[in-house]
């Protein structure tokens, strides 16, 4: 077994995404855990080369974690032939031009999502990279947690039978930062800087939908700004100009119908911060991102309505949870899964599913839903499987 070293260029290092969950809870955990096992026994060790745009910030960053490369100068990291690999951590509106950079530059390239703020952008990074034969892959880590790779079991399984129906709940309390601190950056809440929730979630959701349950062929959404005033990280009041929720159906070829609410404004009564409820003609699931509980068709109760009487039966006692079964160290951390398993396809010479058209897919359903509740009507969605 031999170790092998792979250069890997890390934009955005010290934002909240770039060096929270990549660069400490993923690169770094690769690197002390010895890299990432390859078909053939070898070991596939990172050597990172940090990016931002503060100096002092950068320089903190590399300090604490032992790390001596670094630079502020995008082109220089591009320029060095010893980084094979780019990854991209920088807000929305940055994204494109670095990203158009690092094609050009011969890259391997790897980043977070959404690709680009609009559909026309996004479609346009998938060209150029086929045009280039550039490896590429996007962040789709709701994929790689322990919650829907349970449900991905149950699917697999033939658990549900038909699938006819999912209806997801995503969000908190985002604070308005007067009294109490925002837990999310300002920007989040302005347009003009690329906020919005239907921008930060409906990529997500697509990508969760059409690999669990199916293609996508219309959406209809109702977005709305419900809290019109913030306050940003300086303590200076603000109009919020994104939305700040939305309410979204989803039609699926084959019949399924996905109902999404996602939404900052929103009080938590739910297990997990994100909760899917699937069901089937032989069974239904309510998934977390953690957790997940069934209860089949043999074991489902039979209510009877009436509003009269109140209801004694505990329903919460009639799911199943469903177990881990993941293996004597149990299930990893989603993101860092993620980048083990983007690594392997490269070195390997695999083609990577989750690419940059995965990602336009994303940006295109954010679109479709914006337009969606702007008009409101229903937005039909052609495949898109090639450029």
């Amino acid at each position: 077994m031999a170790e092998r070293r792979i250069g890997i260029i890390v934009n955005g290092a010290t934002g909240r995404m770039g060096y929270r969950q990549h660069l400490v809870r993923s690169l770094l955990a690769i690197q002390e855990q010895g890299g990432v096992e390859l078909a053939d026994g070898d070991r596939l060790v990172p050597d990172l080369l940090l990016v931002g745009r503060n100096e002092e910030k950068l320089a903190a960053v590399a300090a604490r974690h032992g790390l001596t490369n670094w630079t502020t100068d995008v082109d220089e990291a591009l320029a060095d032939d010893d980084y094979e690999v780019y990854f991209d951590a920088l807000v929305t509106n940055l994204r494109v031009a670095n990203l158009k950079k690092a094609i050009a530059a011969g890259k391997a390239i790897y980043t977070e999502k959404p690709t680009a703020e609009t559909f026309e952008d996004a479609l346009e990074l998938a060209k150029l990279a086929k045009q280039h034969g550039t490896v590429n892959g996007v962040v789709h880590d709701k994929l790689y947690l322990p919650g829907l790779l349970k449900l991905r079991r149950l699917i697999d399984s033939g658990f549900f039978g038909e699938i006819l129906s999912v209806r997801g709940e995503f969000g908190y309390w985002v604070y308005e930062g007067d009294w109490q601190t925002a837990q999310r950056p300002s920007w989040n809440y302005r347009s003009e800087d690329g906020g919005g929730i239907v921008a930060d979630m409906f990529p997500h959701w697509n990508y969760v939908i059409e690999e669990l349950f199916g293609r996508i062929e219309d959406v209809y959404a109702q977005t709305a700004t419900h809290i019109g005033q913030r306050w940003d990280e300086k303590g200076q009041e603000y109009t919020a100009t994104a939305d700040d929720a939305a309410y979204g159906v989803f039609r699926l070829e084959g019949g399924t119908v996905v109902q999404m609410n996602s939404s900052w404004d929103v009080r938590v009564h739910r297990d997990e911060l994100v909760e899917f409820q699937v069901d089937g003609t032989k069974g239904s699931a309510v998934v977390g991102l953690h957790g997940a509980r069934v209860q089949p068709r043999e074991a489902t109760p039979k209510p009877v309505w009436n509003p009269d009487v109140k209801d004694s039966h505990n329903y919460y006692e009639d799911w199943i949870e469903v177990p881990d079964n993941a293996g004597p160290d149990g299930f990893d951390n989603g993101f860092k899964v993620q980048w083990e398993d983007f690594l392997r396809h490269y070195i390997e010479g695999r083609e990577y599913p989750f690419d940059f058209l995965s990602g336009a897919r994303g940006v295109r359903l954010a679109e479709a839903g914006l337009t969606s509740s702007a008009e409101g009507r229903r937005i039909a969605l052609d495949p898109l499987t090639e450029v």
